[in-house]
């Protein structure tokens, strides 16, 4: 019996953040047309892609807690990015988001949970579904929460703080 290798062997994954990592943070975004890209994201996303990496969006979304937007809206804006990045030729191959936050006004979303970072329940679920080796992925962000989340979850953590995406991923993603 032959089996095959590649569909069992894990596969390496670049997450990203997205608010202050992929675009301009301007506090609670969810239409489209706010939607602002940081210097170099398209391509970022692009080169680990074309690295062979998965790229995942994993993303606290608090504004559906708070009532400010429904969960349609982060999708909407996950489909957008996708439109905008098929045009450089990169994609994100999947959305992890959170929707959750223990002060929110919606009840169902009012609660403490598991996937809002720093907790890594939105990585383990990717790792799960996707079959995600931990060891050879990263997680790409720009806040405290994001660094915790990646040294809980076990990935390495890339730190953004301004410039070009791409360089930064550049000088650490091979």
């Amino acid at each position: 019996m032959q089996v095959d290798i590649l569909s069992t062997a894990n596969k390496k994954a670049v997450f990203f953040d997205r608010d202050g990592t992929l675009n301009v943070d301007i506090h609670y975004l969810h239409r489209p047309e706010d939607f602002v890209w940081i210097e170099g994201a398209r391509e970022a996303i692009k080169y680990v892609n074309d690295l062979g990496y998965l790229a995942i969006l994993v993303t606290n979304q608090s504004g559906v807690a708070r009532g400010y937007y429904p969960e349609e809206d982060v999708k909407k804006v996950y489909d957008w990015m996708n439109e905008e990045l098929a045009q450089v030729g990169a994609h994100l191959d999947a959305l992890y988001f959170c929707p959750h936050h223990p002060a929110g006004k919606i009840p169902q979303y009012t609660k403490e949970c598991a996937c809002r970072k720093p907790q890594t329940g939105m990585v383990d679920k990717a790792c799960q579904d996707y079959a995600i080796d931990r060891g050879q992925s990263f997680f790409v962000g720009d806040s405290d929460g994001d660094m915790a989340c990646a040294q809980r979850a076990g990935l390495t953590g890339i730190r953004y703080t301004a410039g070009s995406l791409l360089d930064c991923l550049q000088d650490i993603i091979h």
